[in-house]
């Protein structure tokens, strides 16, 4: 049995975002019936229509007849999950919409993944990526040589959408344990933006540079080799950089590196041009200094690496033969799930009558994970991303950090972005008294969830089996760079070495050099995942009563947000690839730069085609939907553009059924009424900062309301309170101060003294 056993699913979304998140729910045993119009999915001849669809039941109907939409309403009424992807008001018009649905079955949870917000104009566009990173402002945060937006390669908002979408479903299947009820869940394009990219703004500051196609930093960077070969120096953090300096015999330079990295970078150009690759990642690995060669997508999905982490599972289809995909991007040890078969046929009735529900009665709070204690041991991003991402949906996450603080909190933004809705714990676990404090913590917990490097845990004596032994109902999740399998297990890892070895820079450089992604691609992938199989292990406990393990790596989402990219069979179509400063994959598929502004534009029909020609009085030749994104009628298209004015030529084009969009720059996008509309961003104070400026939630829920309800955390802020919480005496708590065994802010501590001497860290 898997975590979500038993669970009905009616799918009638199209494309990536909503069929991934019903894959993610169904790899874990729930059963999907995915209903498809007669003309069958807009995506189904892309390859990745065989992943996000797989271990689902097929049914035609059209939802446009009498007939189709009472079938879809008989299906509604025996399943748990009702999932749909439409438009604003075009489930209003059939009858389908929330409302309606979940007041004819109270125990129904109506999931809405629409492509772009939930209201305004720009929510009634037809799904595409481009569009929603032109409207989101992500095009312009991706660094470029120019000033001009990115188009990515990858469609990393609409997979991050997905992941979110089977979190949210999962949390409300959760909190429906509790209530017996189910409500209505949203998870927008917006609300996928939100988890893959989440800006944060301190207001009293200047907007932060945009990134570099390279890298900006010279310890953390791409590089190009003699041999013309290229590859990513990953030293993200001092130790690593001066061992990388050591390594390549530049130690006499290190304090003149660290005070200029302008001259560092050149420097370490120069010195990396003088050999060829495979002798520089010899040496550099030889000294445990995290590096990758980059690589294409194709052979690290067909490599030895993934084999060893067990990431790739192949099935058959009757036409295409043996069809290669990435497995479960996570590993309950439990209830683990499984890719069983490819989608086929229903055959006969899906289900007979829906079994009646036993709520337990409890309800710890509105937000669908209320009453869930996490205990985050997660540092930088992927770790951290995920206690985030459990805190938007209501847990109490409680971030443990030790005295020298998570190292990503010189990082400012990123910090307050990925850790923001926590409390903060300081504690020192390597000390005996820490650690049984520790201990109490767990008894009480629900979760647990680290990204140490293999082998810490065990180290630390916070492995699985000790955390079992006091709690058996506690879920222990870990990630590390490469998974626990394999040579490379206990190798340190980054986001960027993933994005490397994974093909993604490949991919976005295209025939150039290779480009680092500005999204940690990886990173929030991976707390995506996280969160989700939490949830999932989470459900599970509520049917069999124990806790279990969870595992995952970086390596497993280098696949997740590929998931259509690299599934494989003979023959399959050639994926897109980018470029230098890639503006789209097609003349009618890109971004043009007009009088004031750029606009986007994504044509699909040849009647849509010949609108853009007719609006710019450009002719559009018969095959003008597969031209080249830089050939003679994207010339012609960018000197037409570039004498019109955006908004002008934007309402012309919209006129025509042209899906078009203003591709909006960072700042433009912080200030957008339509996305302030559809609550995209919230201003919020941190107490020692100011005013911050960042996104709300991950996901909407009828019922609930999910968001952060606290801000980021300073280092051990909360652990007072935290121990008097726990029934700690003030006295005991005093000895845990003197010894260093746990700290905080004075400020905070400063009512916990003994004899009136203050007995705390600054």
């Amino acid at each position: 049995m898997s975590a979500f056993a038993g669970v009905r699913i009616v799918d009638f979304t199209q494309g990536l975002p909503g069929p991934m998140a019903a894959m993610l729910l169904g790899d874990f045993e729930a059963e999907v019936v995915k209903v498809e119009p007669p003309q069958g999915d807009r995506m189904a001849g892309h390859p990745g229509y065989l992943t996000w669809n797989r271990n689902k039941q097929l049914l035609t109907l059209d939802l446009a007849t009498p007939e189709g939409l009472a079938r879809a309403r008989e299906l509604i009424a025996l399943a748990d999950v009702a999932l749909f992807d439409h438009t604003p008001g075009k489930l209003e018009a059939l009858g389908l919409d929330a409302r309606t649905l979940t007041e004819a079955h109270p125990s129904l949870i109506h999931a809405w993944m629409p492509p772009y917000g939930t209201t305004g104009s720009w929510s009634q566009l037809p799904s595409h990526h481009s569009l929603l990173t032109a409207l989101s402002g992500v095009a312009f945060r991706q660094g470029a040589y120019s000033d001009q937006p990115i188009h990515l390669i990858l469609p990393l908002c609409h997979y991050g959408q997905g992941v979110m979408g089977a979190a949210a479903i999962g949390a409300a299947l959760h909190e429906r344990h509790r209530s017996g009820k189910g409500q209505a869940v949203i998870v927008s394009g917006l609300h996928g933006v939100s988890e893959v990219t989440g800006p944060v703004r301190v207001l009293a500051d200047p907007p932060l540079p945009r990134g570099a196609p390279l890298g900006a930093s010279p310890s953390y960077r791409l590089y190009e080799c003699g041999d013309g070969q290229w590859f990513f120096l990953a030293t993200l953090f001092v130790a690593f950089y001066h061992r990388a300096i050591q390594a390549l015999g530049l130690a006499d330079h290190w304090e003149t590196f660290a005070a200029d990295p302008l001259l560092a970078r050149e420097a370490l150009k120069a010195v990396f041009k003088t050999r060829p690759r495979a002798e520089w990642l010899t040496l550099l690995q030889s000294h445990g200094v995290p590096c990758a060669p980059v690589g294409e997508r194709e052979p690290w999905f067909a490599g030895d690496a993934i084999a060893a982490g067990e990431a790739r599972v192949v099935l058959d289809h009757p036409q295409l033969g043996p069809v290669a995909m990435p497995n479960v991007p996570a590993r309950l040890t439990v209830t683990p799930g499984s890719v069983r078969h490819l989608a086929k046929p229903l055959n006969g009735n899906a289900w007979g009558p829906r079994p009646g529900l036993e709520p337990t009665g409890a309800n710890d709070g509105p937000a669908p994970l209320a009453g869930i204690k996490v205990l985050d041991l997660g540092t930088v991003i992927a770790g951290a991303h995920a206690g985030g991402v459990l805190a938007n949906l209501g847990a109490d996450v409680i971030k443990i950090e030790p005295i020298e603080g998570d190292p990503f909190r010189s990082n400012g933004g990123g910090f307050m972005a990925y850790n923001r809705g926590k409390r903060g714990l300081g504690i020192d676990l390597k000390q005996p008294a820490a650690r049984e404090m520790f201990f109490d913590l767990v008894r009480e917990a629900d979760v647990i969830l680290d990204n140490y490097r293999f082998g810490v845990r065990e180290r630390l004596g916070i492995h699985y089996a000790a955390l079992k032994a006091i709690n058996p109902r506690i879920i222990s999740c870990s990630i590390n760079a490469y998974g626990d399998k394999g040579p490379r297990a206990h190798l340190p890892g980054f986001d960027p070495l993933l994005q490397a070895e994974g093909g993604m820079m490949a991919a976005q450089g295209g025939d150039g050099e290779p480009v680092l992604h500005t999204i940690p691609v990886n990173d929030v992938a991976t707390a995506a995942i996280v969160a989700f199989s939490i949830i999932a292990a989470l459900n599970a406990r509520q049917t069999t009563g124990e806790g279990q393990e969870v595992v995952t790596s970086l390596m497993a989402q280098s696949l997740t947000f590929q998931l259509g990219e690299v599934t494989t069979y003979e023959g399959r179509p050639a994926n897109d690839v980018g470029d230098r400063d890639c503006l789209g994959v097609r003349a009618l598929h890109r971004y043009y730069n007009c009088a004031d502004g750029w606009i986007a534009i994504v044509c699909e029909t040849p009647e849509q085609a010949d609108a853009v020609g007719g609006v710019l009085r450009v002719a559009v030749p018969a095959t003008a939907l597969a031209a080249p994104r830089d050939g003679p009628l994207a010339r012609a298209l960018e000197l037409a553009f570039a004498s019109r004015l955006r908004d002008e030529v934007m309402g012309a084009l919209l006129a025509q059924e042209v899906p078009c969009a203003p591709v909006l720059r960072g700042y433009e996008a912080f200030e957008s009424d339509w996305l302030w509309e559809n609550d995209v961003f919230e201003v919020w104070r941190h107490p020692r900062l100011g005013d911050m400026l960042g996104v709300r939630s991950y996901a909407d829920f009828g019922r609930g309301a999910a968001g952060f309800h606290r801000p980021t955390p300073d280092l051990g802020q909360h652990s007072g309170e935290l121990l008097e919480e726990m029934g700690y005496s003030h006295a005991h708590i005093a000895e845990l101060l003197a010894a260093g065994a746990i700290f905080g802010p004075a400020a905070n501590l400063a009512h916990l003294r003994d004899g009136g001497t203050a007995l705390f860290t600054q």
